[in-house]
């Protein structure tokens, strides 16, 4: 699905000039000195929920990839350029989502976007950022219909739109690796089967469902939840009844959170386990009751134990953001720094300059990025999807989530 004030940067790189053309902006130099080349200003854009229930993940996505900015001026990774980041609000509402595409695409200095944090979210963008030939690159989104279409399900694979791409593993990877988990190492046998309604809950609700079934397990029962209910009594008491030994929650923390909270309190002591929605601390802390052994599964291994992701960390807390990166935090910098690469590589094929048509040749530069990032290995295939799907699961132990297994995983 998955997965902080604006920081508009200025510093200037010294090195070689390019001529404005139909995306960026030159900046003259005046009196001599370091700007006296003039420099081109690319700007990123970061779409993600900066406000509301799912701010700590949209801040940690914004934060990251404004480093990953940060990180280029000062190296001068592309000569020439002065990369500046600028940030919208989505509130993880679909229609803001698809007006902040709307203004990104307006905005002429935007080459790439990095965002959004929800599925559903995406889905109303992609259209408006591909009839502009820009690209965006999410590095939450785990709906497989975004990259794959709506038929993946039947082994039918149509990529929908050239200027997706992802970051994330998809649900199809996440949802069989949850139930794998749950059925093979948790020896858990009857599940009762939860979602949100949404793009990404749902969709992965159902994908972990038919693993667990296919493995030989018992969905003893499902529900549905809304957003930003808080009173899901019912549906623990149908947890309760059913003798389910597990529940699966497709969805976000914030319900996700109230959900245990309330299993917990019907005295059904039984995990429950997520995707990487519901990997966040505020998962645990929105619970009363305690929810040792709840589990959720995330894209990737554990950043703080990755040897890549150290000057990631190192980096990020001497910039002195306020907020942590959280889940995203490391998809986020690849994802800016994937769009920083397709750049270069634009700029070194034309000369040393941003050609024309700057848009349709990034997108088709981000293609072929290959660089060793903060998670590892990023490239794309055929569908705009990481070949990087790689997943841990997570567990709650003494009110913090521990990683209990890391795994490569093989379709």
């Amino acid at each position: 699905m998955r997965h902080r004030s604006l920081l508009i940067l200025t510093s200037v790189l010294t090195t070689g000039a390019l001529t404005l053309t139909a995306c960026g902006s030159r900046d003259e130099g005046k009196g001599g000195g370091d700007n006296a080349g003039g420099t081109t200003t690319v700007v990123i854009g970061v779409d993600a929920p900066l406000t509301g229930s799912l701010s700590a993940l949209g801040q940690g996505i914004k934060n990251s990839v404004d480093l990953a900015v940060q990180t280029a001026n000062k190296n001068k990774e592309v000569p020439g350029v002065t990369f500046k980041i600028e940030a919208l609000d989505d509130q993880a509402v679909p229609a803001s989502g698809q007006a902040n595409a709307t203004k990104l695409v307006g905005n002429k200095d935007v080459v790439g976007v990095v965002g959004p944090l929800n599925s559903g979210v995406s889905q109303q963008m992609q259209g408006v950022f591909a009839s502009a030939n820009l690209a965006q690159v999410s590095p939450a989104n785990t709906n497989p219909s975004l990259s794959q279409g709506d038929n993946w399900g039947k082994g039918e694979f149509k990529r929908p739109f050239k200027t997706y791409f992802r970051t994330a593993a998809t649900d199809v990877v996440q949802g069989k690796f949850a139930a794998q988990y749950l059925f093979n190492d948790a020896k858990k046998k009857k599940v009762f089967v939860v979602d949100d309604k949404q793009t990404y809950g749902a969709g992965l609700a159902a994908i972990f469902s038919d693993e667990f079934k296919r493995l030989g397990g018992q969905v003893v029962g499902t529900d549905h939840v809304t957003v930003k209910e808080t009173d899901f009594s019912s549906t623990a008491d149908k947890v309760k009844s059913l003798g389910a030994d597990s529940v699966y929650f497709g969805g976000q923390y914030p319900e996700g959170g109230l959900l245990s909270d309330q299993i917990k309190k019907t005295g059904a002591k039984v995990p429950v386990m997520g995707g990487d929605g519901i990997y966040d601390p505020a998962f645990i802390s929105a619970s009363g009751e305690a929810n040792e052994g709840d589990l959720a599964t995330s894209i990737g291994y554990p950043v703080e134990k990755l040897p890549t992701a150290k000057k990631f960390i190192e980096d990020y807390k001497a910039a002195g953001y306020k907020d942590p990166y959280a889940a995203y935090g490391g998809y986020s910098y690849d994802a800016g720094w994937a769009i920083i690469q397709a750049v270069k590589a634009v700029v070194q094929a034309n000369n040393g300059k941003l050609p024309s048509d700057a848009r349709a040749k990034v997108t088709e530069a981000l293609g072929k990025v290959s660089f060793d990032g903060v998670t590892g290995k990023v490239s794309f295939d055929e569908y705009g999807d990481t070949t990087n799907k790689q997943l841990t699961v997570y567990k709650v132990e003494g009110g913090k989530w521990i990683d209990v297994k890391s795994d490569t995983f093989n379709q």
